[in-house]
């Protein structure tokens, strides 16, 4: 079960990405711009970018580690339960969400 510590490791390795905050939770940025983000322990879940179909194919798979919130309604973000979410695929997440926020120069650095 993967940590934040996890998520932090894995993302830093990408080009151009620091640790940050955001709404004054922990989170990763790259070009100063978020792309991942820890919600506080009462939210819960890891927030990452996706298209929209995508958020629609991981909430209709029925897998219990995506989920999502009236608040992303409409927004091309998905909740993600760190404590049960297959790490390869959250690493595919993570990859795809810096590559939403990512300049050109960090990509060709991939």
């Amino acid at each position: 079960m993967p940590k934040w510590a996890d998520v932090v490791t894995f993302a830093t390795a990408l080009p151009e990405v620091e640790e940050s905050t955001s709404y004054g939770t922990p989170a990763l940025k790259v070009n100063g711009k978020s792309f991942a983000r820890l919600r506080t322990d009462a939210e819960g879940g890891l927030v990452l970018l996706c298209g929209l179909d995508e958020k629609e194919a991981l909430l209709a798979s029925g897998e219990p580690a995506f989920y999502t919130t009236s608040h992303y309604d409409g927004y091309g973000a998905i909740l993600v339960d760190l404590d049960i979410v297959d790490e390869a695929q959250l690493h595919e997440l993570i990859e795809e969400s810096w590559n939403r926020k990512a300049p050109e120069r960090a990509k060709r650095r991939r």
